[in-house]
C-alpha cells in the first residue's frame, strides 16, 4: 500500500485533441507515456443519494482502479481511497491518494460488494503524458466526457498559483475560468439528473 499527498489542477481543453496535441508538441512537449484507466466506483449502499450533494457522495467513495500501459506492457490494479480538501469556492488545497496492489479486478469488486458496498459508476480515459523540461502534462481523453489537462506539482512548481502561472505562460487552449475541474463530480451529476428525470417520468404514470 501506498499514500500520495500533492498538488494539481485540472483544466478544460478548448479544441480538438489532434489540434491541441499539435500545438503542445510544436512548443516542444514530448509524448513519454500512453495509458488507459477504467475507474469504477462503489459507495456505502446506506447511502440516500438524494440526501447528500455530489462531493459529499464521492468523498464516501472507494475506487477499483485498471490501469493499462499503451507505451509499456505494464498493467497496474489498485483499490484506491482520495481524500480532498475543498474550500468553499470548490478549489482543491490538497488531496491525498491511498493506494492498495491488488491482483484481480472482478475479486476487488466482489469483496468491496460483499462488505456493504454498491457500485454507482464507471469513467473510462485514454491518458497521454507530454514534457518539457521536468514538465508534464497529463492530457485525458474521457469516455462520452470532457477533454482534460491534470498538472502536478513539482520540486520547482510547487504550489497552486505557481502551476496556474506556469499552465498560462506556455500559451495553450484552455479554459481558464475553473482549475479545479473534478471531472467525477461531473460524471456523477449526470448519473444523479438522469435518475431523477426518470423517477420524474415514472411518477406521470
Amino acid at each position: 500500500m501506498n499514500q500520495k499527498t500533492s498538488n494539481e489542477i485540472t483544466i478544460k481543453i478548448k479544441c480538438q485533441l489532434s489540434e491541441f496535441y499539435k500545438i503542445i508538441e510544436e512548443k516542444g512537449f514530448k509524448k513519454i507515456r500512453q495509458f488507459s484507466m477504467d475507474d469504477t466506483y462503489f459507495i456505502p449502499k446506506e447511502i440516500e443519494l438524494d440526501k447528500l450533494s455530489t462531493r459529499d457522495i464521492l468523498s464516501k467513495a472507494v475506487l477499483v482502479r485498471d490501469i493499462i500501459g499503451k507505451t509499456s506492457n505494464k498493467r497496474t490494479k489498485l483499490i484506491t481511497y482520495k481524500i480532498k480538501n475543498i474550500d468553499e469556492k470548490g478549489n482543491i488545497l490538497n488531496q491525498e491518494s491511498i493506494n492498495c496492489n491488488i491482483l484481480d479486478i472482478e475479486d476487488a469488486k466482489k469483496l468491496l460488494k460483499a462488505i456493504g458496498y454498491e457500485e454507482i459508476m464507471n469513467i473510462k480515459e485514454e491518458d497521454i503524458i507530454y514534457e518539457k523540461d521536468g514538465f508534464e502534462l497529463a492530457i485525458k481523453n474521457i469516455n462520452n466526457g470532457d477533454k482534460l489537462i491534470e498538472i502536478e506539482e513539482t520540486e520547482e512548481i510547487n504550489t497552486i498559483e505557481k502551476l496556474i502561472q506556469k499552465v498560462n505562460e506556455i500559451g495553450i487552449p484552455i479554459y481558464t475560468d475553473n482549475y479545479f475541474v473534478k471531472k467525477a463530480e461531473i460524471e456523477l451529476d449526470k448519473i444523479l439528473n438522469k435518475k431523477t428525470k426518470n423517477e420524474k417520468e415514472h411518477k406521470k404514470y
